[in-house]
């Protein structure tokens, strides 16, 4: 539910864009909702460094349960928020704050989230359970292309874009209240003398493992930058540059969704057997070779369903990364120090180059160099290997392993 509170803004914009920026062409007011889309990547740092620090000296459950309530609020926040016709500037400017809120939330939710899952899970089948954290993650982007595809049915066009674009927001905030009440039974996995030691939390302890830091900044910026081309930013680029109708383009997104949600726990389970350095060097290569051969087959496709089938068989691909992106980051940091690693360090990446996928796309876009976006995608595929291609393997070097002994 955190995540579908999160990614109902970027299935909606497309519907509120015009009651927050008035003026302009499409292009424009959505590169300008973009951008706050985009703010929201850049709180997610410094939630990352809250919650992880809040996650390794007081407990994964403590983390979890305050930054689900603090999503709960961003959401109701902008359900109830007026619009620039009633209160002028001020609109935008309380948007922007809503979702700085939510992306400080969710900051923190990525790193106690992936770490709990990844120290609850069996040793051996450690990359099929942390395959469910992507599972719901994807559930909730799902999860919110479903509410608007059933607002398309229900209500008129107008409808929508009138006042029906806040009820995604509603449902988000009351069915997070939902979220934290069953986080309240979850069992703690760190330990006491690990949540009382020195370096529990802390910055500096963090510094003492440099490789791990640089590593999974540079593999969450290539991987989080793939991921959000083909999820968040793929519903506007089926409209602007495929040209589908905004409800066609929103089924054509939960058919592709359901589907990538439901092969994530294959695509862990494959990692338990091969390895997941395999499977994130095998992404790396997918990502170089595939993005643009991809996306101009995307733009130019010319129904639902043969776009539909591209972008599944990139999901495919993906599913070698996001199966396994939390359980391959908790497995290099040690215990007091491991949901402030994988949060605070992922959402560095995933800020600058995650975070501005949609108006990198978009601006490129409107300057008539849309090309130029797919080969920049390609580019960050060619860091993810080469980092990938550093990674230890975790079946065998893992601090996850050390704590089983």
């Amino acid at each position: 539910m955190e995540w579908y509170d999160f990614y109902a803004y970027a299935f909606t914009a497309i519907y509120f864009a015009q009651a927050f920026f008035p003026e302009g062409d499409e292009t424009s007011k959505l590169l300008q909702s973009a951008g706050i889309f985009g703010v929201g990547f850049l709180m997610r740092p410094l939630g990352g460094w809250f919650f992880g620090r809040m996650a390794d000296r007081h407990g994964r459950r403590t983390s979890m349960l305050v930054s689900v309530l603090m999503m709960s609020f961003g959401s109701l926040m902008i359900a109830v928020l007026p619009t620039y016709q009633t209160i002028g500037l001020a609109a935008p400017w309380l948007l922007l704050a809503a979702r700085m809120i939510q992306g400080l939330s969710v900051g923190g939710e990525y790193g106690a989230s992936a770490t709990y899952m990844s120290e609850i899970a069996t040793p051996r089948h450690r990359g099929f359970y942390s395959s469910f954290q992507y599972m719901t993650l994807i559930g909730g982007q799902l999860l919110a292309s479903l509410v608007i595809v059933s607002l398309d049915h229900l209500l008129e066009k107008e409808q929508i874009l009138a006042w029906g674009w806040r009820i995604p927001f509603a449902i988000g905030a009351l069915a997070a209240l939902v979220a934290l009440f069953l986080r309240r039974t979850l069992v703690e996995t760190s330990t006491a003398e690990s949540r009382r030691a020195t370096d529990s939390g802390s910055l500096w302890g963090l510094m003492k493992q440099p490789f791990a830091c640089l590593s999974v900044i540079g593999f969450t910026g290539g991987g989080s930058l793939i991921f959000y081309t083909y999820t968040t930013y793929m519903q506007k680029y089926l409209v602007n540059t495929a040209h589908f109708e905004k409800s066609l383009a929103n089924q054509v997104m939960t058919g592709v969704l359901l589907f990538y949600m439901l092969i994530q726990p294959v695509f862990g389970a494959l990692s338990d057997r091969v390895g997941r350095k395999r499977c994130m060097v095998g992404f790396g290569l997918w990502g170089l070779l595939t993005t643009l051969p991809l996306m101009t087959a995307i733009g130019r496709s010319t129904g639902p369903l043969e776009a539909g089938l591209l972008i599944a068989l990139a999901l495919t691909g993906i599913s070698l990364y996001t199966s396994i992106s939390g359980i391959v980051k908790a497995e290099l940091f040690p215990i007091e120090t491991r949901a402030l690693g994988v949060g605070f360090c992922y959402a560095i990446g995933n800020a600058i180059f995650g975070g501005s996928a949609e108006y990198t796309a978009l601006y490129l876009k409107q300057q008539g160099h849309e090309a130029y976006y797919f080969y920049y995608v390609s580019a960050m595929a060619v860091v993810f290997l080469l980092v990938a291609l550093r990674l230890p393997d975790g079946r065998k070097d893992s601090y996850l392993s050390d704590e089983d002994v």
